[in-house]
């Protein structure tokens, strides 16, 4: 499993913070996801879940249709939301051609140095 999963509170997607809530205050509410893993072929598969844990086990386990002849495939990012609407919108921008550019702009540094690295 990706060192990146290890630190997401919660199997489930929890998260214990809230924006405007008060130090010492615990307050769980669902988290959205929108993923992005580096394939065996070089490109970026882009995703949305609400428990990102799971989803890439999926992935990793080939129960994904999209992804399943493109193994093995690794966690490069991801994005966490409050509001499904939110990563859901996200998620389909990144799959526009603008979206496609800044994503690689963003992630210009880490791309470089996985497929340098092999």
């Amino acid at each position: 499993m990706s060192e990146w999963l290890k630190g997401i509170a919660g199997s489930a997607g929890y998260s214990p913070c809230r924006p405007g809530g008060y130090p010492g205050e615990s307050i769980h509410f669902n988290m959205y996801y929108v993923y992005f893993l580096l394939l065996n072929n070089n490109t970026i598969y882009k995703g949305f879940s609400d428990n990102l844990k799971r989803r890439y086990k999926e992935h990793e386990n080939g129960k994904v249709k999209s992804t399943r002849n493109r193994r093995p495939l690794k966690l490069i990012g991801y994005e966490a939301y409050i509001e499904k609407s939110d990563a859901k919108r996200r998620e389909k921008f990144l799959k526009t051609n603008e979206g496609k550019k800044l994503f690689y702009r963003q992630y210009r540094d880490v791309l470089n140095k996985l497929r340098k690295d092999g």
